[in-house]
């Protein structure tokens, strides 16, 4: 169910849980207000040169952002269109860095660390009904899926070409929408095989 883990220990992997995911929030919602093309190519260049000093493993899973080509690529143009490119520029630059991000801390966190350096604060959530053992798993999943998602269309549409020799373009959409609901079930119905859908004792 869960493949975006890096096996190699690398000097990322001892840091706390907590910590990763408090880096995590800090530069997204530092990046988000930023409009400067050329700082958020920076920022993707950081982010990039952290990779690189994970390893050759490490370095090359950046590759799989090749299947989010297209949709950054309509993006851009949209933008261009309009007449504001550097718009654009700063929109698919700052969705590429958010996007590795997240899977900096997905390739070097297990999902139990994810959830117990979650749960903390979460519980502040139990006096309004909220189930912080439930919604630290869905948070969890939700980061350590962004990977998982980009390999599944990886995979598609490099079948797709396998089949016909030309590139998918946006056709794939619909199916990769399909399949991303289907495993949303699977994965429901994984947990709820594991108890996750019962009732727990409150602690």
């Amino acid at each position: 169910m869960i493949s975006g883990y890096l096996a190699r220990q690398t000097w990322l992997h001892p840091v706390p849980a907590g910590a990763k995911l408090i880096a995590l929030a800090v530069l997204s919602f530092a990046i988000l207000p930023v409009d400067d093309w050329r700082l958020l190519a920076a920022f993707l260049l950081l982010t990039l040169a952290v990779f690189a000093s994970l390893g050759r493993e490490a370095l090359k899973r950046v590759t799989g952002l090749r299947p989010l080509f297209w949709i950054l690529a309509i993006i851009f143009v949209l933008h261009a269109l309009t007449g504001d490119w550097q718009a654009g520029a700063s929109a698919v630059l700052r969705l590429v860095t958010m996007i590795l991000l997240a899977d900096l801390v997905s390739m070097t966190t297990t999902l139990q660390d994810m959830m117990q350096a979650l749960m903390p604060l979460l519980r502040l959530l139990r006096p309004f009904g909220v189930n912080p053992k439930k919604l630290s798993l869905a948070v969890s999943l939700a980061i350590r899926f962004v990977p998982v998602f980009s390999a599944q269309w990886h995979a598609r549409a490099e079948a797709w070409k396998a089949r016909t020799g030309k590139k998918p373009g946006l056709r794939l959409i619909g199916p990769f929408i399909a399949d991303t609901f289907r495993m949303a079930d699977h994965v429901a119905e994984a947990l709820d095989a594991r108890g996750f859908a019962r009732k727990t004792p409150r602690g």
